[in-house]
């Protein structure tokens, strides 16, 4: 993958960041918001994550936008300034091209200058695959070296139905 770069999140980019997300938040549970936040609140939380940590897009050399990954934090507490929680988003048809991976492996480059330590992916999961969820993003979070870390069973209700979440985890170094 040779014809885009990796850059970071410009105001500018938030609508289509945001029609991305729309897709996952209409189509899919993979993300457990029912509505599709306006573009005005999309980009006070872009500006509100981008002001503590990295927030990427995947820009191909065509100018469109395939895909996007940021760091938030996993909670306010001070012991925990060193674990942080990634969240990547990709175009729906741009999955399986190694925008992922691209995007993860620059997030960490960043949040390792940053002092970051662990990496938390809190991911929507069921035991059986159905019209709403794969277990794709699992086996992208076990590819880019994320342990399991256990289960939240039966945590969110989106379409009706019941998910889990499972919990990964990453340590940059030790």
């Amino acid at each position: 993958m040779t014809d885009y770069k990796i850059r970071p999140v410009a105001e500018a980019d938030a609508e289509r960041l945001l029609e991305i997300y729309s897709y996952y938040i209409k189509e899919t549970a993979v993300t457990f918001e029912w509505e599709v936040p306006s573009l005005q609140e999309f980009q006070e939380r872009i500006k509100k994550i981008s002001s503590k940590f990295p927030y990427l897009v995947c820009e191909k050399t065509n100018g469109k936008i395939t895909g996007y990954v940021y760091a938030s934090s996993f909670s306010e507490r001070k012991a925990y300034d060193w674990t942080v929680e990634t969240s990547i988003y990709l175009d729906k048809d741009e999955r399986r091209a190694g925008t992922g991976r691209a995007l993860y492996e620059e997030l960490e480059k960043e949040l390792m200058k940053k002092g970051i330590v662990n990496l938390l992916a809190k991911i929507a999961w069921s035991e059986k695959e159905d019209e709403y969820i794969t277990h794709d993003s699992v086996l992208f979070h076990e590819k880019m070296n994320y342990q399991h870390a256990g289960v939240l069973k039966e945590i969110g209700m989106k379409f009706g139905k019941w998910y889990d979440i499972v919990m990964m985890v990453k340590k940059l170094y030790v």
